[in-house]
């Protein structure tokens, strides 16, 4: 590799690049991407290699790897980055930013036996309820529909499985809803 401290003869630029045991050693920065856990840095290793059967014979390669940034990438000063090749998420929709983070979709169901006082009851759970029995299977929109009818079952008021299922079983007509309509 050449002594210069900016970018290699191949035009990327250099970096410092940490590896497992700590040691810092220069390499290339060829590309950045972005995602939910943070970024990643493709990056490029000036090696050797064997060539020919028995390995008597070397010659210059590079390895290429993604590697966690900043843990394992540092910049080299005075080095300019801007033209290294950068994927970034998305920036969320407006609709993203007022309502928040979706929640997981589907519905489980935890049921308590009946015995002698009667038949058995169960509550109607939002699959990321923290009520929610671990290990039930989820429900999709149908059987939480059948089971939020039944007269023994209630809907979890914690996560607010009613609030999402009532409208689907007693439909979307705001006149319904309204106080002092004939």
């Amino acid at each position: 590799m050449s002594g210069h401290e900016g970018a290699s003869s191949s035009g990327a630029p250099g970096v410092w690049v940490v590896l497992a045991d700590g040691q810092e050693v220069r390499g290339r920065l060829l590309a950045r991407r972005q995602l939910p856990d943070g970024w990643r840095y493709r990056v490029a290793l000036p090696l050797y290699r064997n060539v020919g059967g028995e390995g008597l014979e070397v010659e210059a390669a590079q390895y290429e790897v993604w590697v966690r940034a900043p843990e394992h990438v540092r910049p080299v000063e005075d080095v300019d980055y801007t033209g290294v090749p950068t994927t970034a998420l998305p920036a969320p929709s407006l609709v993203e930013v007022a309502l928040g983070p979706r929640r997981p979709a589907g519905w489980v169901l935890a049921k308590s036996g009946g015995g002698r006082r009667g038949p058995s009851r169960a509550v109607l759970h939002a699959v990321d309820c923290a009520e929610a029995p671990p290990g039930l299977p989820v429900l999709r929109v149908e059987q939480a529909l059948n089971a939020a009818e039944h007269p023994a079952t209630r809907a979890c008021a914690l996560c607010g499985a009613g609030a999402e299922l009532d409208p689907l079983l007693r439909g979307f007509d705001p006149q319904e809803d309204a106080v002092g309509d004939p």
